[in-house]
């Protein structure tokens, strides 16, 4: 099936660039773009490189990193973007969520 993490998009602040993951291309072009300005904005403000990922259930992670070398990035600060991120697009994420269960994993939605 799928590796342990998919990678849906990423940007770096050291190379100024951004990755589309295009498995997933099937999502509307202005969700596309609304998560490119979010990785994009993310790494201008706090550096480092950022990563949306899948995890095998269906779980979308943040994940950062940065050169132990760079005095630009700021831990900390990462941790609270991360937060105020998770409940600013709240709504978009839970989305991106199911659509990688069902499109993805498979999964069918439970009827409300």
């Amino acid at each position: 099936m799928y590796q342990e993490h998919i990678v849906l998009c990423g940007a770096s602040a050291y190379e100024q660039k951004y990755y589309f993951n295009e498995d997933f291309d099937s999502l509307p072009e202005a969700i596309q773009q609304e998560l490119q300005i979010l990785c994009v904005l993310f790494t201008e403000d706090v550096g480092g490189v950022l990563t949306l990922e899948f995890d095998d259930e269906g779980n979308l992670r943040f994940r950062t990193e940065a050169l132990e070398a760079d005095a630009r990035y700021d831990e900390i600060g990462s941790a609270l973007k991360i937060k105020q991120i998770q409940t600013e697009k709240r709504e978009l994420l839970e989305s991106l969520e199911m659509f990688f269960r069902i499109f993805f994993l498979g999964e069918v939605p439970e009827e409300d």
